[in-house]
């Protein structure tokens, strides 16, 4: 099935068997490999895109479900807020083996997009579901933090 997905601002042109998820469209057919996968079940949060700004898990989702939506990942998440989080994550040393932190930073961009000053109540719930092996929630949620005061 051909398709064409707006990724990162780009009209990407896509040929999958139908019900490929976007992670695999992602990665295997458009070498974008920042988006990783870590469970297959939407359960990690590895695999953390934006959709139309929301952030989705890439490993469920069918790359025919989103075709006309605008799709950000990793490598296209760019701007203040995302900016801010990236930068913070570097000063504080956020991650360890790094293999969660492409999903870890979307979901953090998106929280701060819509909450400019999150409790950690608020981190918490954002951040759910996004699991860190190496166990970094306390830096992540303080780099949370610190973005949003060098944002806002």
């Amino acid at each position: 099935m051909a398709i064409t997905l707006k990724i990162n601002g780009k009209n990407e042109n896509v040929t999958a068997a139908e019900g490929t998820p976007l992670l695999w469209v992602l990665r295997d057919h458009l070498g974008m490999t920042g988006t990783k996968f870590g469970c297959g079940v939407a359960q990690c949060g590895a695999c953390t895109v934006h959709v139309d700004g929301t952030p989705i898990r890439s490993c469920i989702t069918a790359h025919e479900d989103v075709e006309d939506s605008d799709i950000v990942t990793i490598e296209g998440a760019s701007g203040k807020v995302a900016d801010a989080i990236r930068g913070a994550w570097e000063e504080l040393a956020v991650p360890q083996c790094g293999y969660c932190q492409a999903g870890q930073i979307m979901s953090a961009t998106a929280l701060l997009v819509t909450n400019k000053s999150p409790s950690d109540d608020d981190i918490d719930a954002a951040m759910s579901g996004n699991i860190c092996r190496c166990a970094t929630y306390v830096r992540i949620r303080k780099a949370i933090k610190e973005a949003a005061k060098a944002v806002y």
